[in-house]
């Protein structure tokens, strides 16, 4: 399960940036259009796929494609929306990633164990968990198709690119005629928005969404991942850390956007160390969904804030790249739960605990955006 966890989100770090930069110069609705298609492309391959490596593989793939849809749709939305309903409505957009989970979760439930799900495609053996991957692949190649046919591109990025048209053009004039190599220059060209995200009058709000966005994604998929596990040990011995061996020193441990972020990311820190104290199966639940709705709370937040505060021809880019640092996060997070949840089990959820304390107090320096006009 770690590896394909770890496979799905280097795909989305590698791909959070790499989208998010080519929608900030080509476009939003054509790159949507095609990292919609690579995700569900590669993901109804990857339930074909005879061997693990090449699951693994594939399923990297598909979440390039995952990683870029994330951070552009979000940039392609906001250019739409009225300065007074923009928070509102980046929220409501925001919320479907968790009815997505939970049609995934009930999609699952419904084929995974069904009878009907198993059959024969030529050489190949087609368990219920191959329909299933192929079902999942199906919202990201219609919403691929219904993007092409019907959604027009970003009119506040095309207006923003046509007043930046002749600049570019004479920039790539006399980059040609410099004597680098083509591949540093493209290297150069494609870190470019990262050296504008950390000078100037930006950097300061981009080193606050950093450690905001390290955080959250540490504690959220780090703990969340393993929830089953806590659930089952909560059942077992009364405490999600029972039937572990702990050290002796822990034996005795028994609106704004931007204020809406702090506040619940405070608010997720309280719960998460409330679910290492508690004894009950129903008290664990009840922290464990209270974790849960405040930490959607916190993203769907950061959703809104992360579109405010950056300017048009940075603001997929930054928003990808914030994502991409999220990723990583997310993989460490899984580790340290995977390597310590046997040992030392009250170590991952404290410090989980503690990161997300650290991101509320850091949250509170981001500059308001309530109702301020995107740039």
């Amino acid at each position: 399960m770690g590896l394909l966890i770890a496979s799905i989100f280097l795909g989305m770090m590698v791909g959070g940036y790499l989208w998010g930069y080519l929608a900030d110069q080509r476009g939003r609705q054509r790159v949507l259009v095609v990292s919609l298609s690579v995700n569900g492309l590669f993901g109804a391959l990857a339930s074909l796929a005879p061997w693990f490596w090449l699951f693994l593989l594939l399923r990297f793939v598909s979440g390039v494609g995952v990683g870029g849809s994330i951070p552009v749709i979000f940039s392609y939305f906001s250019e739409f929306l009225p300065r007074l309903r923009r928070g509102a409505m980046i929220s409501a957009l925001a919320t479907f990633w968790m009815a997505g989970n939970i049609l995934a979760a009930g999609l699952a439930w419904l084929v995974i164990p069904a009878s009907w799900a198993h059959f024969t495609l030529g050489p190949l053996t087609m368990q219920s968990w191959r329909v299933f991957v192929v079902l999942c692949s199906i919202p990201s190649l219609s919403s691929a198709l219904l993007f092409s046919l019907m959604m027009p591109e970003s009119p506040k990025f095309l207006m923003e690119m046509f007043g930046l048209v002749t600049s570019s053009q004479t920039y790539r004039a006399d980059s040609l005629s410099s004597h680098e190599s083509r591949l540093c220059r493209l290297f150069k060209t494609g870190l470019a928005p990262i050296t504008q995200l950390f000078s100037g009058p930006l950097m300061a709000r981009s080193a606050v969404l950093l450690v905001v966005f390290y955080t959250i994604s540490f504690g959220y998929y780090g703990l969340w991942m393993w929830f089953p596990e806590l659930f089952k040990r909560t059942q077992e011995g009364g405490s999600p850390c029972a039937n572990v061996t702990r050290p002796a020193h822990l034996q005795d441990l028994s609106c704004y956007p931007v204020n809406t972020v702090a506040c619940s990311l405070l608010a997720s820190s309280v719960s998460v160390f409330f679910i290492y104290v508690v004894q009950t199966k129903t008290g664990s639940l009840v922290l464990s969904c209270l974790f849960s709705g405040v930490s959607v709370i916190s993203w769907n937040s950061l959703d809104v804030v992360g579109t405010e505060l950056y300017p048009t021809q940075l603001r997929s880019s930054a928003l990808g790249f914030f994502t991409g640092v999220g990723r990583v996060a997310a993989i460490m997070g899984n580790i340290v739960f995977g390597s310590l949840v046997d040992s030392t089990c009250a170590v991952p959820i404290l410090l989980v605990s503690a990161l997300l304390l650290a991101g509320g107090v850091v949250a509170c320096l981001l500059p308001q955006t309530k109702q301020t006009e995107i740039n």
